[in-house]
């Protein structure tokens, strides 16, 4: 109905007449004269049930509007001349390519779907794109965007306005809660390939590939700006060559908010070549984890270190191991530092001065919160219950 609605405004536009669509019911529910909203017009059950497509009644002419051969409303026009019935042979005819076209839409966006699940045969995806006339040989890259509530028709419009001068896009709602925007890089494609070989990257290449690295953050950005109280995470995946790859890049984009989520959940932006060793860790068995773990950590050792030990380490880290850089963003004296280092030492057994050892608690510190957000989802139970 809605775009039965939009045909019949922008043909108020240019043409001067009072015009309108009733449905089955003959309740008017669009027309250039806003009067006649909610009216019932007595004339259209006896047309509906009749074997005409277009008829007189009460100084109107009407025509039914049919779409995969079913009838959808009825058009009218104010008027019994030919001209009348000229005009409304023409918004009849715009109404029906619209319809069309939305029908095409949405089994273009079904299609999408399906490739991104990985529902269609490789042999049919270059058959079918050509059919829904979407380019094939363009480079694409998926973002999942993973709401935290429901989201809406408010949602979807906001990223169109967003996206209208960018790239080219396609919105495909997954479900509920996830929806998956699809760039096509295709005007970029040279610059990529340039970006992907071994010469070094001219600056206009270095500036278009920050363009598109930067689209995350600013849908992020203008989605909290429009709408209020938005929580959302965006998974990132990688540019793939064509329409046949993509699903590796959605998958990559989920694969991304679910690390993401594990091992730096403070972060907004999750992108698949960032996952580093937390990508490394979630493929692991969870027994083997459980292992490793209960191999640095003596039982109980992990949990003497207190929430202030915890952050001290988390900056050390940060920081690359330099402690003067440490103290000054913790506000407190060197010695205090080591004070809290030789603490770590004494509890684990660890010195986080030494980078391997470093390196082996930043380690079981990711495991041990892959282990922890199994055990939370019920996926994996620890033996005695502890690591």
């Amino acid at each position: 109905m809605e775009e039965i609605k939009k045909c019949i405004e922008e043909a108020s536009h240019f043409l001067d007449a009072t015009m309108g669509a009733t449905n089955k019911d003959g309740l008017i529910f669009a027309a250039t004269d806003e009067s006649l909203l909610g009216n019932q017009d007595s004339s259209v059950k006896a047309f509906v049930i009749s074997s005409d497509n277009k008829t007189v009644a009460g100084g109107n002419t009407y025509i039914k509007l049919n779409h995969d051969q079913k009838l959808v409303a009825i058009a009218f026009i104010k008027g019994t001349d030919v001209v009348s019935a000229n005009y409304l042979e023409l918004l009849a005819g715009w109404i029906g390519s619209a319809l069309k076209e939305k029908n095409t839409e949405e089994e273009s966006e079904g299609f999408l779907k399906n490739v991104l699940l990985e529902n269609e045969l490789p042999g049919d995806i270059p058959l079918k794109a050509r059919e829904y006339r979407i380019p094939y040989t363009h480079p694409r890259q998926a973002l999942l965007i993973n709401f935290k509530e429901n989201f809406d028709l408010q949602v979807k419009s906001a990223l169109n306005s967003i996206l209208e001068s960018d790239l080219e896009h396609r919105i495909l709602p997954m479900d509920e809660k996830n929806l998956v925007i699809l760039l096509d890089l295709g005007k970029y494609a040279d610059l990529l390939k340039r970006s992907n070989s071994e010469e070094v990257a001219d600056d206009e290449v270095e500036e278009k590939i920050n363009e598109i690295d930067y689209l995350p953050i600013e849908i992020y950005n203008a989605l909290n700006e429009r709408i209020e109280k938005l929580e959302l995470h965006i998974g990132v995946g990688m540019p793939t060559e064509t329409l046949k790859d993509i699903s590796r890049s959605y998958r990559e984009a989920s694969l991304a908010l679910t690390v993401g989520k594990i091992f730096e959940s403070e972060q907004k932006i999750m992108r698949y070549n960032k996952l580093g060793l937390g990508r490394l860790i979630y493929q692991l068995p969870p027994t083997l984890c459980q292992m490793f773990l209960s191999e640095v950590f003596e039982p109980g050792t992990y949990e003497q270190l207190d929430p202030e030990t915890l952050l001290t380490i988390d900056k050390f880290f940060d920081n690359s191991l330099n402690g003067s850089e440490t103290s000054r963003q913790l506000f407190v004296h060197r010695n205090t530092l080591v004070y809290r280092l030789d603490k770590v030492e004494k509890i684990t057994g660890l010195d986080l001065r030494s980078f391997d050892d470093a390196v082996l608690f930043k380690l079981a510190s990711m495991v041990r919160k892959y282990l922890e957000s199994l055990k939370l989802d019920g996926t994996f139970n620890p033996v005695g219950n502890k690591w």
